[in-house]
């Protein structure tokens, strides 16, 4: 019967090689988009390839959300450190490699398609789809979080402080908050 110890000495024994780790990161990196990519991660290092525990992983993650930068580079480090720092480095070179090279090559691609016309003319429509959009998604917003005046004024002094007069956003949120918590307090009913 193995004990807990035996089991985590067991786990700490696993050599992880540096080619799986940079393509497993390499993978993840090319082919992901959006978020989920902890998922992905967890999937490789734990499921596939037992090169964590998942209590390993879990403390992993935690720490990489604690920790400045975007979550999945900080996780490849903390995966990669199973290898010590060069393993860290080959990880997050394997995650950013990619993705770095990706970017090279559409703004090579740009630089060469730049000037047709058809191009600016499809870039403006989309611009303006963008706007359009943008400026719906304010409006029913807008509308769905009005619901008083004093609702409406804190949504126009957030505008006219931030949009127009470029004050910091903290404190101008920090002052209406309390504008907007005082106004919505809850009071006492005079049936009552």
């Amino acid at each position: 019967m193995e004990t807990q110890s035996e089991g985590r000495l067991e786990q700490a024994e696993i050599i992880v090689p540096l080619l799986s780790l940079f393509t497993v990161f390499c993978r993840i990196g090319a082919f992901s988009f959006g978020g989920g990519l902890s998922g992905w991660v967890y999937r490789e290092v734990v499921l596939i390839r037992p090169w964590m525990s998942e209590e390993e992983f879990l403390s992993s993650l935690a720490v990489s959300q604690i920790l400045p930068g975007t979550n999945i580079s900080n996780l490849a480090v903390c995966v990669g450190l199973k290898r010590g720092v060069l393993g860290a480095c080959v990880a997050l070179c394997g995650l950013l490699i990619a993705p770095f090279l990706a970017v090279i090559g559409l703004f090579a691609l740009y630089n060469q398609i730049a000037g047709l016309a058809w191009l600016t003319s499809a870039l403006d429509g989309v611009t303006a789809a963008a706007i359009g959009l943008l400026l719906l998604t304010v409006w029913k917003g807008g509308r769905s979080s009005v619901r008083g005046i004093p609702s409406a004024l804190a949504l126009l002094a957030t505008f006219v402080m931030i949009g127009i007069l470029h004050w910091p956003l903290v404190p101008v949120v920090f002052g209406v908050g309390i504008f907007s918590v005082a106004a919505a307090w809850p009071r006492k009913s005079n049936d009552a």
